[in-house]
């Protein structure tokens, strides 16, 4: 094997948590609590490995259909996850950021939010991308009507203003996207931004993924020819 391509940009839809969960007989929040500890894992690794941003789509604009009890444990455990993993992204160097529709969170929660990210601000080694209450179509749509609503006239309405208005302006499109758990959907994520992504859909559940299933797609991604529509 030639030496792994590092992406700039990995992203991560994050699929399984549930499935491996009722595999064992346990409760749907088993799952998600495993899952937090292979976010950390991977978060790790991609510092290691020289990457620049992971983005892991977290919670979808259409899991709020969930139960309300698989919610509120999820959000719990999210609020678990920012206060102790403070410590874990100072010592990797590690930027949080949480992008997505806020108004949706509960106020503590956006608090909370918002002190981690002013806290890891100048951390510079990572990028860190939680997709939280976030959907692709959610996100075209309100750049769209933010545009509108500052005025820009319908003919200066381009991609690049579009890019500008998304609420992953100034992150750089990802490289590659990785799907756990077998399927091979995208589930209205970044819609706009993986345009020309490549993607690597693995059937290992999320809670099993590990930083060798990292590196396996890795050394499929490195196999890839990019040519972004043109001809090589």
């Amino acid at each position: 094997m030639s030496e792994l391509i590092i992406p700039q940009h990995i992203s991560i839809i994050m699929d399984g948590n549930g499935r491996w969960a009722r595999s064992r007989g346990l409760a749907r929040s088993q799952g998600h609590i495993e899952g937090v500890e292979r976010v950390r894992d991977i978060t790790e690794k991609c510092v290691e490995l020289g990457v620049r941003y992971l983005s892991l789509y977290t919670f979808s604009e259409e899991n709020w259909t969930r139960p309300q009890d698989e919610i509120a444990a999820l959000m719990g455990l999210l609020s678990k996850a920012i206060k102790n993993e403070y410590v874990t992204l100072m010592k990797n160097g590690v930027r949080f950021r949480a992008l997505g529709n806020r108004e949706r969170l509960s106020p503590a929660l956006q608090m909370a939010i918002g002190q981690l990210e002013k806290a890891t601000l100048k951390n510079d080694k990572l990028d860190l991308c939680v997709m939280l209450s976030y959907s692709g179509r959610w996100d075209i749509l309100q750049a769209v009507q933010s545009l509108v609503e500052s005025g820009c006239p319908a003919s200066e309405i381009d991609y690049d203003s579009i890019n500008n208005s998304l609420v992953t302006r100034g992150i750089p499109d990802p490289d590659l996207v990785i799907r756990t758990s077998g399927e091979k959907r995208i589930s209205n994520y970044m819609l706009w931004q993986t345009a020309y992504s490549e993607f690597v859909f693995t059937d290992t559940l999320w809670p099993d993924f590990r930083k060798e299933n990292l590196v396996f797609a890795l050394e499929e991604y490195s196999r890839r020819d990019r040519r972004f529509g043109k001809v090589k």
